[in-house]
């Protein structure tokens, strides 16, 4: 993985650069991702998949590691973006998935999870274990925590067989919410000290040496930290450098390695360019792309009610609110109002949580549906610049066209510009 890593050392080196993480499973995201990185000449594009999203059992995608690769390698395949600037992500590797069984167990299948997504061609692998299984001790300790990493960093190198410049890098650590986000709603929030930081990096290095793992820590690229930032339903806490200032420089004698920011969802321009700058190089995002994702499908929706007959229209925001209403299991733990708020939440919480019905089969047949009538009924310009003004320029720069889905991924890509921005001040 020389690009990424090429990448970590320009940083290391004093340079202002940063890569985006794109975590998501929609075909949409993806594909504008994908064409964002061609229009702005970005020399890689890292897309990750969660150890929830997908795994040997298929997660909530219903996709193993390798189906998840040929998904999205059919896309690029698609749109014409190359193979060799796309850098395959696993994120919170361990045994998230299976927490509910003893330590043994979970982890056993996560050593499975671990070398499925190497096989498969993942080649940066975020070794998560700090969640604690049924039998282990809350919160569980640090050393079991970098123990595991170094036993599914074994599994991971011991599954690659390719050459060695192809071969994983890893990231370590993790002070952010479980894959999937916060469950409640965020009073107040710690920045990670640097003497926890650092512990952690110091602890997973001599456990890993202790392994036999020389060759494979200096492929760790970063650690995963805390800089200030979060999102829960309704509120965004924004980057604050002066409460990181320690922290980001803690980092700078640190061989080969910088921080990985997660949760940085909803952060503005600035923020975002501020953690590149404070070495939070690779910045994170999930929520953050489908929730634009939904405001485009939302903005189709209403244009579907301007210019269908209602007997013909696909009405996909009723039928996703009858859905996930119907099947509260991706929700019930994250939103507690009642009634109209409720409704208010399923549809437009920053959490995100809508994100997990995309897949749905009545809900993906009313999104076609809904592209199809405004293909046979190409909305009107002025129509486009009411409900989605971002795509509407997008479309007047002749870099979109009025078709659903080119105005859904221009909209989107309004999102990707911000961490584009961040990661390439000068270009």
């Amino acid at each position: 993985m020389q690009a990424i890593l090429e990448m970590v050392l320009r940083h290391k080196a004093g340079e202002r650069i940063g890569v985006t993480s794109v975590c998501s499973a929609h075909p949409l995201v993806i594909e504008a991702t994908l064409r964002h990185a061609m229009i702005t000449g970005q020399p890689i594009v890292l897309i990750e998949a969660t150890s929830n999203q997908v795994n040997q059992d298929g997660g909530y995608t219903g996709m193993v590691p390798a189906d998840y690769r040929d998904f999205v390698h059919a896309i690029a395949a698609r749109v014409g973006f190359p193979l060799d600037r796309l850098v395959l992500g696993g994120d919170h590797l361990g045994p998230n998935a299976w927490t509910a069984a003893p330590a043994a167990e979970a982890l056993d299948k996560a050593e499975v999870m671990v070398a499925d997504y190497v096989r498969a061609g993942f080649r940066k692998i975020h070794l998560d274990c700090s969640m604690s299984c049924a039998d282990d001790p809350v919160p569980l300790p640090e050393r079991t925590i970098a123990e595991r990493a170094a036993r599914l960093c074994r599994a991971a190198e011991d599954a690659f067989d390719g050459a060695a410049a192809d071969a994983p890098v890893y990231v370590i650590g993790t002070e952010v919410p479980v894959p999937g986000g916060a469950a409640e709603d965020l009073e107040e929030l710690a920045v990670t000290t640097p003497e926890a930081a650092i512990a952690t990096v110091d602890m997973h290095r001599d456990l890993f040496r202790a392994s036999g793992l020389e060759r494979a820590w200096e492929r760790v690229i970063a650690t995963v930290v805390q800089p200030g930032v979060e999102f829960d339903h309704d509120k965004v806490v924004d980057y604050r450098p002066e409460r990181a200032t320690a922290l980001s420089r803690a980092i700078e004698p640190v061989e080969h390695i910088v921080f990985e920011a997660h949760s940085t969802d909803y952060q503005t321009p600035a923020a975002l360019a501020a953690l590149v700058r404070d070495h939070y190089a690779i910045l994170k995002v999930g929520p953050g792309v489908t929730f634009a994702l939904r405001e485009a499908l939302w903005a189709l929706d209403a244009i579907e009610a301007e210019t269908i007959a209602a007997p013909y229209r696909a009405a996909l925001r009723a039928v996703t609110l009858s859905r996930m209403q119907a099947e509260p299991k991706h929700w019930r733990k994250y939103y507690h109002a009642t009634g109209a708020a409720l409704d208010f939440q399923l549809q437009y919480s920053l959490s995100d949580r809508i994100r997990y019905y995309w897949p749905d089969a009545a809900i993906a047949a009313a999104q076609d549906k809904l592209f199809a009538n405004l293909r046979r009924t190409p909305p009107p310009l002025a129509l486009v610049s009411q409900y989605l003004p971002l795509a509407y320029v997008a479309v007047r720069a002749g870099q979109a066209t009025p078709d659903p889905a080119d105005l859904t991924m221009a909209h989107i890509a309004a999102t990707l510009d911000a961490y584009h921005g961040a990661c390439f001040p000068n270009a």
